[in-house]
């Protein structure tokens, strides 16, 4: 009898499109040219990629092709944006922002860019994890060389509003650039960056269901940046190295299908989301939404569970073919809470115990009832040997 697979960690990485990895095979086997090649044979590999280069443009609403880069994945997307504009950028000036709950391939780039001598501003979040703007806006300042906010939050889907962010950097200085990673919004909410008058953006493809391996990067043709990678013409001389062509051609072909599962994720995905989140603190206790009512991207809940340890949740889930996790999955295995929980203030009676849950297209009614089913067993198994048995009584009796 085949195990049962309930996934629902589709923010750290989502199942390949069936209809992408079709896509992709030919340039695995019959097309296999270098597309840099000057002969017949590579006009279809070279073709391929303009094609997929286009259909990421149509995705995030570019101007013109020529500003998406293919990279591998969204941490060199972000090292691009950010390490290449300041390497290019005027050195006089050494201020950049970011915010205390940005992921780790953007924070840790920060934290190294203070050991070279920038001062950086780390922006707060209030206690449902939305970004102060009174505090962006007091710190955008004429030495200020750039801005990094993530559209939506790996491990609270909080969604930025990108739109008003950029409008406060750009009144307080037209010249300070920004940079978006849109890694967590891309296939799940609308992406414009030309409405929202952005910089550069950074998305990665195995999170709408490309394979893992490719990403892109989206640079305005009034954005200079360095290459991170010196070497050959490739990418117009962005980004070093033969063209990756059947993963090109695989995240052209999810940014495709993205664009026509759009309205599917915004409300049935949203509604299985919201069945869960709502079957869980109604039937849990010691549950509780750790976002509040702030606005999020549509398939992600973050869960508290009161004086109970998340690893051990985790670990009954799978158990039961189960698949959630404790936070982002570039810091799993850390025994430190959750950064982004700690900036939100997340009480410590539930921080240790929160779970992230994240939906795709591909998650059925069924295996949401089924986490419905199981989990309070699980949590009520957990409880009765929490060394916090007087606390949980107490949360009980509160909550009756």
């Amino acid at each position: 009898m085949e195990e049962r697979l309930i996934y629902l960690d589709n923010n750290a990485t989502t199942k390949i499109d069936e209809r992408v990895l079709e896509a992709m095979m030919p340039y695995f086997k019959q097309e296999y040219a270098n597309p840099s090649s000057m002969y017949n044979f590579s006009k279809k590999s070279s073709n391929a990629i303009k094609e997929a280069r286009g259909k990421v443009k149509d995705f995030l609403n570019a101007k013109d092709e020529k500003e998406i880069i293919f990279t591998s994945c969204g941490s060199e997307s972000a090292n691009t944006a950010i390490r290449g504009f300041l390497n290019y950028n005027d050195k006089t000036k050494k201020h950049i922002i970011t915010s205390a709950v940005e992921h780790p391939c953007v924070l840790n780039v920060y934290r190294n860019l203070e050991k070279q001598g920038y001062k950086v501003d780390y922006i707060g979040v209030n206690s449902n994890g939305e970004i102060n703007l009174e505090e962006l806006k007091d710190k955008v300042k004429q030495d200020t060389a750039l801005v990094s906010i993530m559209w939506a939050n790996n491990e609270t889907g909080i969604l930025n509003p990108i739109e008003k962010i950029s409008d406060i950097v750009k009144t307080k200085n037209p010249d300070t650039k920004l940079f978006v990673d849109g890694v967590q919004a891309a296939g799940k909410v609308p992406i414009d960056v030309q409405s929202a008058n952005v910089d550069m953006l950074g998305i990665s493809g195995h999170k709408f269901h490309a394979p893992k391996g490719i990403g892109a990067l989206y640079i305005n043709s009034k954005t200079m940046i360095t290459p991170l990678i010196i070497g050959g013409h490739q990418e117009r001389g962005k980004r070093a190295g033969t063209e990756n062509t059947p993963y090109i051609v695989g995240i052209g072909k999810a940014a495709e299908l993205a664009c026509d599962n759009l309205q599917y994720e915004m409300t049935e995905v949203k509604r299985l989301r919201d069945k869960l989140e709502s079957g869980i603190v109604k039937s849990i206790y010691n549950a509780r939404v750790n976002t509040g009512a702030a606005q999020r991207v549509p398939n992600t809940t973050n869960i508290g569970f009161e004086y109970i340890e998340g690893e051990l949740i985790l670990l009954h889930l799978s158990d039961l073919g189960i698949c959630a996790s404790s936070g982002s999955a570039c810091t799993s295995g850390s025994l430190e809470p959750s950064h982004v929980l700690r900036a939100m203030n997340v009480p410590f009676t539930a921080i240790h115990g929160s779970i992230r849950w994240s939906l795709s297209r591909f998650t059925t009614e069924s295996e949401i009832d089924y986490v419905l089913e199981k989990l309070p067993q699980v949590i009520e198994s957990i409880a009765k040997i929490s060394p916090y048995q007087k606390e949980l009584a107490q949360l009980k009796s509160l909550r009756a």
